[in-house]
């Protein structure tokens, strides 16, 4: 399977390069991550826990970093095997470019599966793929552009809230309006 997609985040190359790097934000960004830890000059071991059709595993494995050009591009390589469903290997150049308003963040991915993942059909693991690359890139951009807006403190422009509704008289049982 090869994919390859780009999207702008709002914010300077080095912030969204910083997060590329970052363990944290990672470990925010990747559907599924259940544990991230290592360094880059050894590479992050991952525990994901995913569910492709009707097989659910728990994967382990491995990320590394290669061809590093800080803060323009860089390669990642995994793979990562999630014992009897099978496993998955790949990896994904990704390239920051400055445009007007953020960075532009490029990526082409190539992925391959085994076992029962591999039984399940290329349509299936392909829009897979897609969903997940999808939503660890959504995560990204809101992890560095900081998404989370707190709520405005309320101000003496809005309008106040409705009083609330009288209470109800407590109902009176069949009996007691046939006779009390």
């Amino acid at each position: 399977m090869e994919m390859s997609e780009s999207r702008v985040i709002a914010a300077r190359q080095p912030q969204v390069w910083a997060g590329l790097l970052d363990p944290q934000v990672l470990m925010a960004c990747i559907p599924g991550c259940k544990e991230l830890t290592g360094s880059l000059e050894d590479g992050y071991h991952a525990t994901v826990v995913q569910k492709v059709g009707p097989v659910k595993a728990t994967f382990k494995g491995i990320v590394t970093l290669s061809e590093v050009d800080a803060p323009n591009s860089v390669r990642l390589e995994g793979e990562g095997n999630g014992g009897p469903a099978g496993f998955c290997r790949g990896g994904a150049t990704v390239r920051l470019t400055e445009k007007d308003g953020g960075t532009e963040i490029a990526y082409d991915v190539d992925a391959r599966v085994g076992g029962k993942l591999a039984q399940l059909g290329s349509r299936l693991i392909d829009s897979f793929a897609r969903k997940m690359a999808d939503r660890f890139f959504e995560s990204f951009q809101k992890e560095i552009e900081g998404a989370e807006v707190p709520d405005p403190a309320p101000s003496e422009e809005q309008p106040p809230e409705p009083p609330a509704a009288p209470a109800e008289e407590p109902k009176k049982s069949w009996f007691r309006r046939l006779f009390g």
